[in-house]
């Protein structure tokens, strides 16, 4: 799926990972008894994997239920009508809605095997019809990049931290999660060319050539930082202390991450609603604006679907500024 869809929904949620074990089972689910217990925690904790998927799903079901008490529903007597009606009362938007639905449906579909209801009410209720031609991600034009980097210095380990992870974002099209788990031992030399592995969602794992400037790039950040010979384990890009400047042994998170890219934007007078991820969508239409081949592009950012990669491609689906200037009216 496109990274921009998958996003989406937890954006409108507005939900960071859930500590689910401080939470209260729901009130409905503790009235049905204990395999209906049981069937709550193995939805959440057992089936949930993705700290991020988890949050989105309970805090989802958790709202339903709340509407089901507030109808005098019991799980039992949950109803398709019941889904159908709630997420018409629902003010979100179409893929927030379609998120909803598929919590409800795993979560039921966990109550169904677990013999707490019959039926699964949620299985034939169908979603808000969502086609998407193009990601939400706004693209980064390439001057606009060239133009980020050279508003960076690098007169200080700061400056050469920054340009090596905007690098990374731009030469590899790594999603900034997947750059903030760098370890340092995942910056390693092949003998012929030197190779990032980054660990990706669905924990997948990719190896990728660095390029010649990139890599001078990380090594020039690695000597100021003095961690040419750090263990393996320790993080590659760390963060600072403000008044010194000098880097601590935290690592960067990705929210740092993003943060620090805003920053820079900002400092280079380019749109704030810019992201880390708008390098990815560059990257992607530049290559395909080129001629490479789809299935290296897609390769290369880690879609199992051609179909994903094809969602970051602007080429065909720009309208330009003379098209609405030529506008008679």
């Amino acid at each position: 799926m496109d990274d921009s869809l998958t996003s989406q929904p937890e954006q409108d949620l507005a939900v960071a990972p859930v500590r689910s074990k401080h939470l209260a089972i729901p009130r409905l689910v503790e009235q049905a008894g204990a395999a209906a217990n049981f069937a709550w925690e193995e939805f959440v904790f057992g089936r949930l994997r993705n700290p991020h998927t988890r949050a989105a799903y309970e805090l989802a079901i958790r709202r339903f239920l709340g509407y089901c008490e507030s109808v005098g529903k019991v799980l039992p007597s949950v109803s398709p009508r019941d889904v159908g009606s709630y997420l018409d009362g629902l003010d979100y938007a179409p893929a927030t809605k379609k998120l909803h639905l598929a919590a409800m449906r795993h979560f039921f579909d966990t109550l169904v095997t677990r013999h707490v209801v019959v039926l699964n009410p949620a299985a034939s209720v169908r979603g808000d019809r969502l086609q998407v031609v193009e990601g939400k991600t706004p693209e980064i034009s390439i001057k606009q990049v060239r133009r980020l980097f050279q508003s960076i210095s690098t007169k200080s380990v700061v400056g050469l931290r920054d340009r090596a992870v905007i690098g990374i974002l731009v030469y590899t099209a790594a999603r900034v999660g997947a750059v903030a788990k760098l370890r340092r031992g995942d910056f390693y030399d092949l003998g012929d060319q030197f190779c990032l592995r980054f660990t990706e969602k669905g924990g997948k794992s990719r190896e990728i050539p660095v390029r010649h400037d990139l890599q001078r790039w990380i090594w020039e950040y690695l000597e100021a930082g003095g961690m040419e010979y750090s263990e393996k384990s320790k993080p590659l890009f760390r963060t600072t202390e403000r008044r010194t400047k000098s880097l601590t042994q935290n690592p960067m998170t990705a929210g740092d991450m993003a943060r620090m890219v805003k920053r820079r934007l900002r400092a280079a007078g380019l749109p704030d609603r810019l992201s880390p991820h708008s390098f990815r969508v560059t990257t992607i239409t530049d290559l395909l604006s080129q001629g490479v081949p789809l299935e290296d592009v897609q390769n290369l950012a880690g879609h199992a679907d051609p179909r994903t990669t094809r969602l970051y491609d602007r080429r065909q689906r720009r309208v330009t500024r003379n098209i609405v200037e030529r506008i008679s009216i």
